[in-house]
């Protein structure tokens, strides 16, 4: 099969365990007037992530920074993608500061559509809205998920110099089947870019990446991608199932049971990974927090 075709769409019923049940109140209005009021994106929405009601019902999100326009095209996001319309917003780093500051945040995650239109890939957007959350917040944590900047030193090196509490980096996918779903970016870039960051970061910044599974991949790829990951100096791992969007998006092969999910976690452990989350509704983000802190 070559890269760009795609394989069958089987019909599955989605599995009782993913079923999200939607807690009542109106925190997730609140969370979106704010939003809109600052002019600031989320990757809860972008992406469509099946957890977005829950997460906005307790006041929280991942900051999308740098517009709501990537210049790649995955074919598992749901993100818009194109030529995005202009510059990054000057005053974004302060509006996710001030969002986060009125959430009353705890541990802040920002990610970023890819700005491969950018000479910096967006890297001193990133610095910049570290630091003005370790003004705005200086107790709060600070998670950046962040494009692969072409594999960059330097650019890294830029983010990690601000000082974010964790940084993090999506494999998303096993080896093989990285050519076919994500664009641009290459599975072993995204293994430099996490091993150049846990160098940088001297032990002292948390490495973290993530990966979806249903894809297509075997048990086998999956526990591979983990030794890679490893390999690389990660040490906080986060295993999901990967859920289409639509239609015209990568089409999902299997639902992996949480039995499943939960050998993959235990072997993740006896790899050495200091943290790992691996469970159906896991996401790269979620309760981000709870699982930097987690013993």
């Amino acid at each position: 099969m070559s890269a760009t075709e795609q394989p069958p769409r089987p019909a599955l019923k989605r599995p009782d365990w993913l079923r999200i049940r939607v807690a009542p109140g109106n925190e997730r209005e609140k969370v979106r007037e704010l939003l809109s009021r600052l002019k600031l994106h989320t990757v809860c929405a972008s992406a469509q992530c099946p957890n977005l009601c829950e997460c906005f019902h307790h006041s929280t999100a991942t900051f999308l920074i740098l517009g709501n326009c990537c210049t790649r095209n995955c074919r598992f996001c749901a993100v818009p993608h194109g030529r995005p319309a202009g510059p990054p917003d000057p005053e974004e780093p302060v509006h996710v500061a001030e969002a986060a500051a009125e959430l009353k945040l705890k541990f802040v995650v920002v990610t970023s559509v890819t700005r491969d239109d950018l000479d910096d890939g967006g890297a001193a957007h990133f610095a910049a809205t570290i630091r003005a959350l370790h003004d705005k917040l200086p107790e709060a944590g600070v998670e950046v998920l962040t494009p692969d900047f072409k594999g960059r030193r330097d650019l890294i090196e830029l983010v990690l110099a601000a000082g974010p509490t964790v940084f993090n980096h999506n494999i998303e996918t096993v080896e093989r089947l990285s050519a076919r779903i994500r664009s641009v970016a290459t599975y072993r870039r995204t293994l430099e870019v996490l091993r150049l960051a846990a160098e940088a970061g001297q032990g002292k910044i948390p490495v973290k990446s993530g990966l979806m599974v249903g894809l297509g991949e075997s048990d086998e790829e999956v526990l591979a991608t983990l030794r890679d990951l490893r390999a690389a100096g990660v040490s906080i791992v986060t295993i999901g199932q990967y859920l289409p969007p639509s239609r015209e998006h990568w089409p999902l092969q299997r639902y992996v049971t949480p039995e499943t999910f939960a050998a993959w976690g235990e072997a993740a452990r006896a790899m050495g990974f200091a943290r790992v989350a691996s469970a159906p509704l896991v996401r790269s983000s979620y309760h981000a927090g709870e699982l930097w802190k987690h013993d």
